[in-house]
Formats: C-alpha cells, structure tokens, sequence
C-alpha cells in the first residue's frame, strides 16, 4: 500500500534531520522501521529491537541491515520546532490532500501523558490518574468518518486544556490541504469566546458543538427555563439563547435534562448551585453552545457521537505506544509521537483499504 503511494518519494521531498556518520542509516529507512515497529506492537523505543532481527521484515522492505533502538532516539532528537513544522505539514498535507473526502467531522480533544523521569515540558498539572505526577498535555485533532488523526501538538503538563487552541485550529486547517471541517465538536474544556469568535469567522470551518461550561449564570438560565420536551423515557430538551456577560452578541443553547430515577447512569451535572433549595435536583443537565438549526434533539445526538474520539485515544494509548514513546528533548518528543500518529492514519487508511 505503501509503495503504491509513493510514500518513499514523499519522504524524499521533506527536509529530514540526516546522520552525522558515514555508517548512519538513511532517514526514511528510519522511519519506516520505526512505524513498522509500531505496527508490531512496540510501545516504546526498546521494543524496537523485535524488527532489528526480523530477518524477513529486513528483506520485505530491502534494507542491507536493520537499525537498533538507539538510532531512533539520535534521529528524533534531531529535530527541533522548525524541523517538525517543515517536515509534518506538506506530510499531512500529502496525505490528507490525496483522501477523496471533504467536509470532515472535527473532533478535538486534550489527553494526559504521565511521564515518571525529567523530559522537557513535562510538569505538574491536571492528572487524575497519577496525582502530582508530571505529565505532558497534549492536543489531538480527530476526524470522525475516517477514523484519523488530523493534527497533534505536545503541551507541557501544566497547560490549560484550550491554551492556545486557535493556533492549534489553524494549524490542523493548513494540514487538511484545503479541506473543510463541515462540523467541529468539543468539550467543556474549550469553551470560550475566544474560540467562539475563530469558529464563527473562518471560512472553513462550517458549524460547530462545543459543550457549555455551567457557570452561575448558565445554571440560572436552566432553572428559569420552564418549556421542556420529553422526547424519550426520562429525557427533555430544550433550548434558548443565552448572551454571557463577555460575549457581544447571544447564541444559541441547547439544553438536556434526564431525569435521574429513570436514567440513573444519566450523563451531565446537577445544579450545584440550587442544591440547598432542592430545586432541579432529580435531573442532571448537559449544555451545548452551537450555531447549528438543527432540532436539538439532533445536536444532541451528534454531540454524543463525539465519545468516538475518546476510543481513538485510548487505541494510540494502548496499541500505539502513544504515551510511553517519550525522549529528554521535548522536539524529539514530539517526532515520534507525530511519526506515531501517521503510522495510525496509515493503518486507519488500510482498514478503509480492505
């Protein structure tokens, strides 16, 4: 499949890190073997060695010999911010650009990578799983219908999970080569005006989902709200326009309530701050942000779609070594969870393929 791509020649046209030493394998062997060590099972770079002496995967590909785990990590850890950027954009762009698909479900989402040494940009943040570990955050971008990995940036640990989303939105734009992201759907932890605005101004990217954060006045809004619709056993909806008092202008809010003697596993939060009164307090509600006309029932139901994403990341986790792929140089990092990520896409491709 491979070849029938022409992936050696796209190799060949990017701007790789070369050895310093005569002996030094070729970059794009390099990564080859590295991916097809992913695909093997490797989870992190000792686990390299399974391909360094597999003697029919050597002849499968044609190298003269194979390289050992540590020529993986002096290759990573040649790259650097301008490296990673010259080489992983017209990388996806080639890929991405030759897909006869348009108008993708974008779907972002932030995970944890827990670290146990003193690799760069790990630090102490939000980990629920290992408290007071350091950690990187990274950012994923995700499309739904073909089940890829649309951009990744490492984060240090301590970031916040929408820290600069709009240069990562725009950066996962330019990798799509041009595609439109016909709707973008998100959690709670991006909600904001900021990424609201960049939404609602780019040309690219359609409509949009992100789950509201229920502050004060949102809380207020739904416990004023009287018209609900059963539209299921223990399910209402509704909706309303809500302004926040940073936003210059209104949008629209779909609300869901699920009654919870019904629905005792119900998703969403309860009204904290009505607790005492005891009102609204045999409901749990989920908020949603959306310039969507749909009914919201609808919204509803494409929102919650968007668990798909937390399966992908537990798949690179678990069966692409994603988290546990991990150098001193934070760069370097970076490469190889990128090099991860394509190898993904490439056996997301194939199962589209078969």
């Amino acid at each position: 499949m491979l070849d029938r791509m022409n992936f050696d020649e796209q190799l060949d046209k990017l701007p790789l890190p070369v050895q310093g030493s005569n002996r030094g394998y070729a970059p794009s062997q390099l990564i080859k073997q590295f991916m097809t060590s992913v695909w093997c099972g490797a989870n992190k770079f000792e686990h390299c060695e399974v391909t360094r002496h597999d003697e029919v995967m050597r002849q499968c590909w044609g190298f003269r010999k194979m390289a050992g785990c540590k020529s993986f990590q002096r290759f990573f850890n040649k790259h650097t911010p301008a490296v990673n950027h010259n080489v992983f954009t017209p990388l996806y762009q080639w890929f991405f650009g030759n897909l006869k698909y348009d108008n993708y479900t974008l779907d972002v989402d932030s995970s944890i990578f827990t670290r146990y040494g003193n690799q760069q940009g790990s630090a102490k943040g939000y980990n629920p799983q290992k408290p007071g570990r350091n950690s990187h955050h990274p950012l994923i971008a995700f499309i739904e219908e073909t089940k890829m990995v649309a951009n990744f940036w490492l984060r240090s640990g301590n970031a916040y999970t929408s820290n600069n989303l709009q240069g990562f939105l725009g950066d996962t734009i330019e990798k799509l080569n041009g595609k439109k992201i016909g709707l973008f759907r998100a959690d709670s932890g991006f909600y904001g005006k900021e990424v609201f605005e960049y939404l609602e101004q780019n040309e690219l990217v359609g409509n949009y989902i992100i789950a509201a954060r229920q502050y004060k006045p949102i809380q207020q809004k739904i416990a004023g709200h009287t018209l609900w619709i059963k539209v299921s056993k223990g399910i209402e909806v509704a909706e309303t326009s809500y302004q926040s008092p940073l936003w210059d202008n209104s949008r629209r809010l779909v609300m869901v309530r699920q009654l919870i003697t019904e629905r005792p596993n119900a998703t969403g939060k309860s009204l904290r701050l009505f607790e005492q009164e005891g009102i609204c307090n045999n409901y749990r509600y989920s908020c949603f942000v959306t310039d969507l006309t749909l009914p919201p029932l609808q919204v509803w139901n494409l929102y919650k779609q968007r668990a798909n994403c937390e399966n992908r990341i537990k798949e690179l986790k678990y069966d692409f070594g994603a988290d546990n792929f991990n150098l001193k140089s934070f760069d370097g990092t970076e490469a190889a969870l990128n090099r991860v990520m394509m190898a993904y896409n490439f056996i997301s491709l194939f199962r589209q393929v078969i």
